[in-house]
Protein backbone atom coordinates (compact mmCIF):
# COMPACT_ATOMS: atom_id res chain seq x y z
CA UNK A 1 0.00 0.00 0.00
CA UNK A 2 1.38 3.10 -1.01
CA UNK A 3 0.36 6.87 0.51
CA UNK A 4 0.45 10.01 -1.65
CA UNK A 5 1.03 13.26 0.01
CA UNK A 6 -0.81 15.58 -2.01
CA UNK A 7 -0.02 19.26 -2.15
CA UNK A 8 -2.35 22.39 -3.67
CA UNK A 9 -3.05 25.86 -4.25
CA UNK A 10 -6.44 27.35 -2.69
CA UNK A 11 -7.87 23.83 -3.60
CA UNK A 12 -6.36 23.36 -6.82
CA UNK A 13 -4.27 20.10 -6.72
CA UNK A 14 -0.75 20.82 -8.17
CA UNK A 15 0.16 18.71 -11.51
CA UNK A 16 3.32 17.50 -9.85
CA UNK A 17 0.47 15.57 -6.70
CA UNK A 18 -1.60 14.18 -10.31
CA UNK A 19 1.65 13.22 -11.70
CA UNK A 20 2.61 11.31 -7.80
CA UNK A 21 -1.01 9.35 -7.87
CA UNK A 22 -0.54 8.35 -11.62
CA UNK A 23 2.96 7.15 -10.13
CA UNK A 24 1.64 5.60 -6.90
CA UNK A 25 -1.31 3.96 -9.19
CA UNK A 26 1.30 2.70 -11.48
CA UNK A 27 3.16 0.65 -8.60
CA UNK A 28 -0.07 -0.69 -6.34
CA UNK A 29 -3.37 -1.04 -6.51
CA UNK A 30 -3.63 -0.19 -3.25
CA UNK A 31 -3.50 4.22 -2.59
CA UNK A 32 -4.64 6.21 0.04
CA UNK A 33 -3.98 9.94 -0.81
CA UNK A 34 -3.34 12.50 2.17
CA UNK A 35 -4.69 16.19 1.80
CA UNK A 36 -4.43 18.83 4.27
CA UNK A 37 -6.79 21.78 4.37
CA UNK A 38 -9.12 21.75 1.27
CA UNK A 39 -12.58 21.82 1.15
CA UNK A 40 -13.07 18.97 -1.63
CA UNK A 41 -10.71 16.23 -2.26
CA UNK A 42 -12.61 13.96 -4.13
CA UNK A 43 -10.87 14.97 -6.97
CA UNK A 44 -7.95 13.06 -6.09
CA UNK A 45 -10.12 9.64 -6.83
CA UNK A 46 -9.88 10.76 -10.45
CA UNK A 47 -6.59 9.78 -10.19
CA UNK A 48 -6.29 6.43 -8.44
CA UNK A 49 -7.20 7.23 -4.96
CA UNK A 50 -8.78 4.33 -3.35
CA UNK A 51 -9.18 6.49 -0.30
CA UNK A 52 -8.53 9.60 0.47
CA UNK A 53 -8.11 11.04 4.04
CA UNK A 54 -8.25 14.70 4.75
CA UNK A 55 -6.42 16.45 7.70
CA UNK A 56 -8.43 20.17 8.82
CA UNK A 57 -6.07 22.15 11.25
CA UNK A 58 -4.74 25.42 11.84
CA UNK A 59 -1.60 23.63 12.85
CA UNK A 60 -0.78 22.87 9.19
CA UNK A 61 -1.81 26.56 7.80
CA UNK A 62 1.86 27.38 7.98
CA UNK A 63 4.31 24.87 6.55
CA UNK A 64 6.47 23.37 9.27
CA UNK A 65 8.90 20.28 8.65
CA UNK A 66 8.56 19.12 12.13
CA UNK A 67 4.32 19.37 12.31
CA UNK A 68 4.08 18.29 8.61
CA UNK A 69 6.31 14.90 9.70
CA UNK A 70 4.46 14.41 12.55
CA UNK A 71 1.13 14.19 10.38
CA UNK A 72 2.43 11.69 7.80
CA UNK A 73 4.13 9.19 9.99
CA UNK A 74 0.43 9.25 11.66
CA UNK A 75 -1.43 8.43 8.56
CA UNK A 76 1.63 6.34 7.35
CA UNK A 77 1.47 3.86 10.70
CA UNK A 78 -2.58 4.06 10.92
CA UNK A 79 -2.40 2.86 7.18
CA UNK A 80 0.17 0.04 7.61
CA UNK A 81 1.79 1.72 4.50
CA UNK A 82 5.01 0.38 2.87
CA UNK A 83 5.88 3.25 0.80
CA UNK A 84 5.35 6.81 1.05
CA UNK A 85 5.44 8.79 -2.40
CA UNK A 86 5.63 12.85 -2.26
CA UNK A 87 5.54 15.17 -5.33
CA UNK A 88 9.06 17.29 -5.76
CA UNK A 89 8.63 20.63 -4.76
CA UNK A 90 10.77 23.01 -2.30
CA UNK A 91 8.45 21.78 1.04
CA UNK A 92 8.85 17.68 -0.20
CA UNK A 93 12.99 18.33 -0.22
CA UNK A 94 12.81 19.48 3.37
CA UNK A 95 10.19 16.98 4.40
CA UNK A 96 11.14 13.28 2.81
CA UNK A 97 14.36 13.50 4.13
CA UNK A 98 13.56 14.16 7.86
CA UNK A 99 10.25 11.85 7.48
CA UNK A 100 12.42 8.63 5.98
CA UNK A 101 14.68 9.23 9.61
CA UNK A 102 11.95 9.22 11.83
CA UNK A 103 10.41 6.57 10.22
CA UNK A 104 13.28 4.46 10.08
CA UNK A 105 13.03 3.79 5.90
CA UNK A 106 15.11 4.37 3.02
CA UNK A 107 15.13 7.49 1.08
CA UNK A 108 14.63 7.56 -2.42
CA UNK A 109 14.73 11.16 -4.14
CA UNK A 110 13.98 12.74 -7.74
CA UNK A 111 13.08 9.43 -8.53
CA UNK A 112 12.06 9.51 -12.50
CA UNK A 113 11.03 6.18 -13.78
CA UNK A 114 8.95 3.27 -12.55
CA UNK A 115 10.79 0.66 -11.02
CA UNK A 116 12.56 -2.08 -13.22
CA UNK A 117 14.25 -5.41 -11.78
CA UNK A 118 13.45 -3.76 -8.37
CA UNK A 119 15.33 -0.72 -9.26
CA UNK A 120 14.35 2.50 -9.65
CA UNK A 121 16.15 5.58 -12.00
CA UNK A 122 17.19 9.18 -10.85
CA UNK A 123 19.19 11.59 -12.51
CA UNK A 124 22.60 12.41 -11.01
CA UNK A 125 25.29 14.85 -11.71
CA UNK A 126 23.04 17.61 -12.15
CA UNK A 127 21.46 15.40 -14.95
CA UNK A 128 24.69 14.43 -16.79
CA UNK A 129 24.18 10.46 -15.82
CA UNK A 130 21.66 8.16 -14.10
CA UNK A 131 21.84 5.91 -11.44
CA UNK A 132 19.47 2.93 -10.51
CA UNK A 133 18.43 2.78 -6.86
CA UNK A 134 17.38 -0.52 -5.13
CA UNK A 135 13.67 -0.58 -4.10
CA UNK A 136 13.20 -1.20 0.20
CA UNK A 137 10.59 -2.66 2.25
CA UNK A 138 10.00 0.47 3.91
CA UNK A 139 10.58 3.47 1.72
CA UNK A 140 10.55 7.78 1.35
CA UNK A 141 10.28 8.12 -2.61
CA UNK A 142 10.16 11.93 -3.50
CA UNK A 143 9.48 12.04 -7.48
CA UNK A 144 11.19 14.32 -10.35
CA UNK A 145 8.57 16.37 -11.68
CA UNK A 146 7.60 15.97 -15.82
CA UNK A 147 8.75 12.52 -15.71
CA UNK A 148 5.56 11.09 -15.27
CA UNK A 149 2.40 11.30 -17.63
CA UNK A 150 -0.80 12.02 -15.79
CA UNK A 151 -3.46 9.41 -16.27
CA UNK A 152 -7.03 9.28 -14.96
CA UNK A 153 -7.92 6.20 -13.79
CA UNK A 154 -11.08 6.64 -11.63
CA UNK A 155 -12.19 4.78 -8.92
CA UNK A 156 -14.66 5.25 -6.27
CA UNK A 157 -12.59 6.30 -2.53
CA UNK A 158 -13.48 6.17 0.56
CA UNK A 159 -13.21 9.67 2.24
CA UNK A 160 -12.12 9.25 5.92
CA UNK A 161 -11.51 12.99 8.00
CA UNK A 162 -8.83 12.19 10.18
CA UNK A 163 -7.63 14.47 13.60
CA UNK A 164 -3.84 13.94 14.28
CA UNK A 165 -2.16 14.88 17.45
CA UNK A 166 -0.07 17.63 16.38
CA UNK A 167 2.73 19.65 19.05
CA UNK A 168 2.79 23.23 18.58
CA UNK A 169 5.87 24.64 16.64
CA UNK A 170 6.49 28.06 16.97
CA UNK A 171 6.66 29.71 13.78
CA UNK A 172 5.65 33.29 12.89
CA UNK A 173 4.31 33.88 9.42
CA UNK A 174 6.61 37.16 8.26
CA UNK A 175 5.11 37.39 4.85
CA UNK A 176 4.44 35.66 1.50
CA UNK A 177 5.44 36.12 -2.15
CA UNK A 178 3.45 34.49 -4.90
CA UNK A 179 4.40 33.78 -8.37
CA UNK A 180 3.53 36.89 -11.17
CA UNK A 181 3.47 34.30 -13.57
CA UNK A 182 0.22 33.49 -14.86
CA UNK A 183 1.33 29.45 -15.02
CA UNK A 184 3.31 28.15 -11.98
CA UNK A 185 6.94 27.24 -12.70
CA UNK A 186 6.14 23.71 -10.65
CA UNK A 187 3.21 23.13 -12.94
CA UNK A 188 4.30 24.74 -16.36
CA UNK A 189 5.61 22.30 -19.25
CA UNK A 190 6.92 25.47 -20.90
CA UNK A 191 9.19 28.23 -18.95
CA UNK A 192 10.09 31.26 -20.27
CA UNK A 193 13.06 33.15 -18.46
CA UNK A 194 14.68 36.38 -18.75
CA UNK A 195 18.78 37.18 -17.24
CA UNK A 196 20.75 39.93 -17.13
CA UNK A 197 20.86 40.44 -21.07
CA UNK A 198 17.12 41.73 -20.42
CA UNK A 199 19.06 45.06 -19.83
CA UNK A 200 16.36 46.69 -17.28
CA UNK A 201 13.13 45.31 -15.30
CA UNK A 202 11.13 47.85 -17.36
CA UNK A 203 12.01 44.95 -20.75
CA UNK A 204 10.61 42.30 -18.95
CA UNK A 205 7.21 42.55 -20.91
CA UNK A 206 9.66 40.69 -23.48
CA UNK A 207 9.43 37.60 -21.62
CA UNK A 208 5.69 37.90 -20.74
CA UNK A 209 4.45 38.51 -24.01
CA UNK A 210 6.44 35.29 -25.32
CA UNK A 211 5.49 33.09 -22.42
CA UNK A 212 2.13 34.38 -22.95
CA UNK A 213 1.63 33.41 -26.17
CA UNK A 214 3.00 30.07 -25.34
CA UNK A 215 1.10 29.69 -22.53
CA UNK A 216 3.99 29.25 -20.75
CA UNK A 217 5.38 30.51 -17.28
CA UNK A 218 8.47 33.07 -16.34
CA UNK A 219 11.41 32.74 -14.81
CA UNK A 220 14.71 34.48 -13.98
CA UNK A 221 18.74 33.79 -13.30
CA UNK A 222 19.73 34.49 -9.73
CA UNK A 223 20.92 37.87 -10.44
CA UNK A 224 17.93 39.27 -11.86
CA UNK A 225 16.00 38.10 -8.24
CA UNK A 226 19.16 39.20 -6.35
CA UNK A 227 19.34 43.24 -8.25
CA UNK A 228 14.92 43.03 -7.41
CA UNK A 229 13.83 43.44 -10.77
CA UNK A 230 11.96 39.98 -10.53
CA UNK A 231 10.46 38.08 -6.76
CA UNK A 232 12.77 34.93 -5.89
CA UNK A 233 10.12 32.88 -6.18
CA UNK A 234 11.06 33.13 -9.87
CA UNK A 235 14.33 32.19 -9.40
CA UNK A 236 15.61 29.01 -11.34
CA UNK A 237 18.54 26.87 -11.46
CA UNK A 238 20.83 25.05 -8.70
CA UNK A 239 20.79 27.84 -5.91
CA UNK A 240 17.07 28.29 -6.85
CA UNK A 241 14.40 26.01 -8.09
CA UNK A 242 15.32 23.30 -9.91
CA UNK A 243 13.74 23.18 -13.56
CA UNK A 244 11.97 19.77 -15.33
CA UNK A 245 10.07 21.04 -18.07
CA UNK A 246 9.35 19.90 -21.89
CA UNK A 247 11.03 23.09 -23.11
CA UNK A 248 12.62 26.03 -21.50
CA UNK A 249 13.79 29.22 -23.31
CA UNK A 250 16.66 31.48 -21.92
CA UNK A 251 16.62 34.99 -23.17
CA UNK A 252 19.82 37.14 -22.26
CA UNK A 253 21.04 34.41 -19.72
CA UNK A 254 24.76 33.95 -20.38
CA UNK A 255 24.62 30.65 -18.22
CA UNK A 256 26.74 30.28 -15.25
CA UNK A 257 27.24 26.74 -14.14
CA UNK A 258 25.04 27.01 -11.25
CA UNK A 259 21.99 28.01 -13.75
CA UNK A 260 22.50 25.31 -16.55
CA UNK A 261 22.96 22.81 -13.92
CA UNK A 262 19.82 23.54 -12.55
CA UNK A 263 17.84 23.45 -15.40
CA UNK A 264 19.77 20.39 -17.13
CA UNK A 265 16.70 18.27 -16.35
CA UNK A 266 14.52 20.14 -19.20
CA UNK A 267 13.97 18.22 -22.42
CA UNK A 268 14.58 20.79 -24.90
CA UNK A 269 16.42 23.78 -24.11
CA UNK A 270 16.69 26.37 -26.59
CA UNK A 271 18.79 30.23 -25.87
CA UNK A 272 18.23 33.67 -27.87
CA UNK A 273 21.86 35.50 -26.51
CA UNK A 274 23.11 38.21 -28.64
CA UNK A 275 26.99 36.98 -27.33
CA UNK A 276 27.96 33.84 -29.68
CA UNK A 277 30.27 32.82 -26.96
CA UNK A 278 28.02 32.35 -24.36
CA UNK A 279 28.31 29.06 -22.65
CA UNK A 280 24.79 28.43 -22.67
CA UNK A 281 25.11 27.24 -26.22
CA UNK A 282 26.91 23.92 -25.33
CA UNK A 283 24.17 22.96 -23.18
CA UNK A 284 21.26 24.10 -25.59
CA UNK A 285 19.67 21.72 -27.99
CA UNK A 286 19.19 24.94 -30.14
CA UNK A 287 20.15 28.44 -29.77
CA UNK A 288 19.86 31.65 -31.96
CA UNK A 289 23.21 34.22 -31.99
CA UNK A 290 21.00 37.63 -32.66
CA UNK A 291 19.46 40.61 -30.37
CA UNK A 292 16.73 39.34 -28.52
CA UNK A 293 15.47 42.63 -28.59
CA UNK A 294 14.22 42.14 -32.21
CA UNK A 295 14.55 38.62 -32.36
CA UNK A 296 11.68 37.45 -29.46
CA UNK A 297 8.85 40.60 -30.48
CA UNK A 298 9.10 38.48 -33.83
CA UNK A 299 9.23 35.32 -32.34
CA UNK A 300 6.07 35.94 -29.92
CA UNK A 301 4.11 37.72 -33.24
CA UNK A 302 4.58 34.47 -34.86
CA UNK A 303 3.75 32.51 -32.76
CA UNK A 304 0.34 34.17 -32.42
CA UNK A 305 -0.55 34.21 -35.63
CA UNK A 306 0.00 30.42 -35.41
CA UNK A 307 -1.77 30.13 -32.25
CA UNK A 308 -4.44 33.20 -32.17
Amino acid sequence: MILVYTEHNEGQFSKKTLEALSYAKALSDKVVALAVNVADATVLQTYGANKIITVTSDKLTTFSVKTYVELILQVAQKEQVSTVLLPSSANTRYLAPVLAVKWGATYLSNISSLPKDGKVQKVVFSSKAIAWLPLAQKQVITLAGNTTEVKQAPVQAEIETFAPTLSEDHITLVGTEKFTSKVSIDDAAIVVSGGRGMQTPDNWHIVEDLADALGAATACTKPVSDMGWRPHSEHIGQTGKPLSCDLYIALGVSGAIQHIAGVNASKVKVVINSDPEAPFFKAADYGIVGDLFEVVPRLTEKIKQLHP
